[in-house]
Formats: C-alpha cells, structure tokens, sequence
C-alpha cells in the first residue's frame, strides 16, 4: 500500500494528499516523502487543480522523523565527521559519504522535503492528530492551517539531543517570537487551544468536522480566480521566504556540530527504548 494518498476532485479542483503510515503514526520514513514530491510535481504542473489538503491516516497527523533512522544516520554523520578530523579522508571524501548518508539533505526543508510552501497553489493543513517534531513542521509548512480538538502540535527535537529542522526558521515568521521560543525551547506539547491562541492554527473544531471543513475552505479558494489566489501566495511567501538561504547556510553548520555530538545520538536511541536519555553535553 502506498505511503501517500493522493486524490483529486477534478470537477471541484482540490486535491487531498493523505499520508498513510498509521502504523508508524505516520513518520517520515519508507517512501512517504518520495511519493509526496511526486504527487506534488503532478499538482503543481495540474492547471485544474487549485487547491490542496494534506491531512493524516489513522490518530496521528505525522511523529515527524523515523527516530531509530535518525540515531543510526547520526551515528554514520559522527563517525565521517570524525574521519575527516583525524585526517583518514579529505573534505571532498566527507561531502561524498554525507551525501550518501543524508542523500544531500542534512539542512531541512529547502532541498526536496516539505514542499508546500514552494508550491505556487494554496494548501490547507487539516491537523487530525499527533503532529510533533516534523509534523509540526510539515503543518507550518501549509498555507492555513485547522486542527482537531483531539490533536496536539510541539517541536519535541530537544528532548531528542537534536535540532528542529524548518522549525525555528519558519516559527518565528508565523506567530509572536516569544511564542516561537517557548515551543522551541521546552518541547512542551502544544493544544489546540494554545495553538488557536498564538496564531499557530486558523480555527479548531471537532475530529468529525475537520476534513469537511478544510474542503469547504479548498472550495472557498477554489471559487476565486486561480492567478490572483496564486498570486496573494507568491506576495506573501516572499516576506515569509526572506533570507531564508542564509537561515539554512547557518543551520547547516549548527546541524553539524549538533548532529555530530553524542547527544544526538543518544536521545533518538532513548526514545526508541522507551527510556530517560543520559545527556553527556558533548
């Protein structure tokens, strides 16, 4: 079964893309993010689609990141890295073995993951349940975001020994940057209600109610002229994408040093035995 849904409703001009791992809760592993660039290649290059969902298969919206993935590519990024200290391969060496790890995506959403903002056409994020680390991130992300009352967002990657990655670029932009720093900072789990209150969603209703609604808001949109929809996104998202190279050039170098520590080994590695990780600050 495939890890993405994608459906489209030619005569109403929306399209729903559903991610479909429930038993992973939805992470970001397998092929879901292939088959979503894919899908989104299509939708973009659709004239008669307009407006898109993205929403999520079973009780979570996405855990973000597969985090027994994660702590054994941090584990390779750290044994390159140390590689190239002790001189034993040259800088030319390490950028190859990183690409091979990351498959050239070690600084976030800029290269081929989390496409909606890049898209030109207005997506609506209907938040169903658990979004936590990159499924917050995959959330803010979307144009308009509406959340179930029985859903609940945060930024956990500190709790993780690791950093956020589009996170703390695109949070502050979004809501107050207190706000942003406290979800940032604490990894606290963030409710509909808090969310509703600090900007972070548009509007909260009931698990029943949600898919509906963000149709009626695609439907919405959809009844406007698609140009002009398109271009009120392309206005906004070029205060929203200012500098933001400079952002991942930065967050690169933090990714390495972050990424290459024992922290960030151990703490995704905790969180998949189920127990209390032991930070060692190095």
């Amino acid at each position: 079964m495939a890890d993405l849904l994608y459906e489209k409703n030619e005569e109403e001009h929306y399209a729903v893309f559903t991610m479909n791992r429930p038993q992973a809760l939805n992470a970001m592993g397998g092929s879901m993010n292939e088959e979503l660039n894919v899908a989104l290649h299509d939708f973009n290059n659709d004239r008669e689609m307009w407006a898109g969902i993205v929403t999520g298969n079973g009780r979570a919206f996405s855990a973000g990141a597969d985090l027994r993935e994660m702590s054994g590519r941090n584990t390779q990024i750290a044994e390159v890295n140390e590689k190239f200290s002790k001189g034993e391969i040259d800088s030319d060496e390490r950028a190859k073995e990183l690409y091979r790890i990351t498959g050239g995506n070690q600084g976030g959403p800029i290269g081929s993951l989390f496409s909606f903002s890049r898209s030109p056409k207005p997506i609506i994020a209907a938040i169903n349940g658990l979004a936590v680390g990159g499924g917050t991130e995959r959330a803010i992300d979307a144009d308009i975001r509406i959340i179930s009352t029985e859903a609940y967002m945060g930024l956990f990657e500190v709790k993780r020994g690791i950093m956020p990655g589009s996170g703390m670029h695109v949070l502050p932009r979004l809501v107050a940057f207190g706000e942003a720093m406290y979800v940032g900072l604490t990894g606290d789990r963030i409710t509909p209600e808090v969310a509703l209150r600090m900007g972070l969603v548009h509007e909260v209703v009931e698990p029943d109610d949600l898919l509906p609604r963000a149709i009626e808001i695609a439907k919405m949109i959809c009844e406007n002229a698609p140009i002009a929809v398109q271009g009120v996104k392309a206005v906004a998202n070029y205060w929203r994408n200012l500098q933001m190279g400079e952002h991942y050039q930065l967050s690169d170098w933090v990714n390495k040093q972050v990424g290459g520590s024992e922290d960030s080994k151990e703490g995704p590695l905790a969180f998949a035995e189920k127990r209390a990780p032991n930070w060692q600050n190095r």
